[in-house]
């Protein structure tokens, strides 16, 4: 038997206008997304997407107003959709070490 190690990503939204999936778990070493919709996007909100890792404070993973973004660790991309109503977090490849909570979260910079 092949013992596959999974990553448990829990995703959490910060305000109450954004929405995100409760719970992902997925197989080491493949793709994901973690999408995030908010649909009352204010002119000036930038998204913020940070992940928090447990007994740790919470850390800053990328922030964007539209554009995409490259993101380095864990390495991936972050996403906006062209009317700003949703944003998406992918990682290429998370390993064990990335399971943690990720937040999206609108504001300034």
């Amino acid at each position: 038997m092949k013992f596959v190690p999974f990553v448990s990503l829990a995703v959490a939204a910060i305000r109450g206008q954004l929405q995100q999936e409760p719970f992902l778990e997925i197989v080491e070493g493949t793709s994901i997304s973690i999408k995030c919709s908010h649909p009352n996007i204010k002119t000036g909100d930038f998204i913020h997407f940070y992940r928090q890792r447990q007994g740790q404070s919470p850390e800053l993973i990328a922030v964007t107003a539209k554009a995409a973004k490259e993101v380095r660790a864990p390495k991936g991309r972050l996403t906006v959709s062209a009317d700003r109503r949703s944003s998406a977090l992918w990682l290429a490849g998370p390993r064990v070490g990335d399971a943690a909570v990720y937040y999206c979260a609108l504001g300034a910079t």
